[in-house]
């Protein structure tokens, strides 16, 4: 059995290494984007009627949330924490 804990980190260590294989393979913050339409058409209708997504302060946000810098590279310490230090040149 697993607790409910180890599953998140070990979800976590998984995204982690997805985002450090797609920057290898030269992803860019450029590349963390939405469809053209989620963020130049208002929405329609609903509670949220005539918003338009702004995906730079979002990004900010999740980037933080996650660990990564400002370009979205995990960082030193969120590598460590996860025991993935064998791949921080990716992250250099």
């Amino acid at each position: 059995k697993y607790a409910t804990g180890d599953l998140i980190r070990v979800g976590e260590r998984v995204w982690n290494l997805e985002r450090l294989y797609n920057l290898r393979e030269g992803f860019t913050r450029a590349d963390d984007t939405l469809p053209p339409r989620l963020l130049q058409e208002a929405i329609p209708d609903g509670p949220s009627k005539g918003w338009v997504n702004h995906l730079e302060p979002m990004l900010k946000e999740y980037y933080r949330a996650r660990g990564w810098d400002e370009n979205g590279v995990p960082s030193r310490a969120k590598l460590e924490e996860l025991g993935l230090s064998e791949w921080m040149e990716v992250a250099a």
